[in-house]
């Protein structure tokens, strides 16, 4: 933890900003955190532990630390965005259930040659990527078919 703490000072020493206590709340409830999260669901846990810290200060810390190399935005789905810290993580594709807001992490050998191959054809040099994937999990998709197949409630 104190290593992306050191990270995340040197970066915003760079940009003449400052490690704020705020920040540095922010920063550790992040990496607290093994799971996606959204900026709410971040600011809601530290109100639940008595943290003193605004709203606006979580969601203006996010930015920081996704331009720090420490977090990304991992999916967009119902006008949030989740995140997920990524130091020290390799790097993995997203598939989202629309139905339950399940999250499955995964990685492609296959998809990453492709990439390449896609990107060397046009002579494009990557900096980064995301896949994300939204749909139904086995579970959702299995509601879904049994929602279908109910009769109807007919008016007597």
């Amino acid at each position: 933890m104190e290593k992306v703490v050191l990270i995340f000072k040197d970066y915003l020493r760079k940009r003449g900003l400052k490690f704020t206590p705020e920040r540095e709340v922010v920063l550790r409830e992040v990496f607290s955190l093994h799971k996606h999260f959204d900026a709410e669901q971040l600011y809601q846990n530290l109100y639940k532990r008595k943290k003193k810290i605004s709203r606006a200060s979580v969601y203006r810390t996010l930015p920081l630390l996704v331009r720090a190399g420490l977090i990304t935005e991992t999916l967009r789905c119902q006008g949030r965005t989740s995140y997920e810290h990524i130091f020290g993580h390799g790097h993995h594709d997203h598939m989202l259930c629309i139905g339950c807001g399940k999250v499955i992490e995964f990685r492609s050998e296959k998809i990453e040659k492709l990439q390449k191959e896609i990107c060397r054809k046009y002579g494009f040099k990557p900096v980064e990527h995301r896949l994300g994937i939204k749909g139904y999990c086995r579970e959702c998709q299995k509601k879904i078919k049994m929602k279908k197949k109910l009769p109807l409630d007919r008016e007597k």
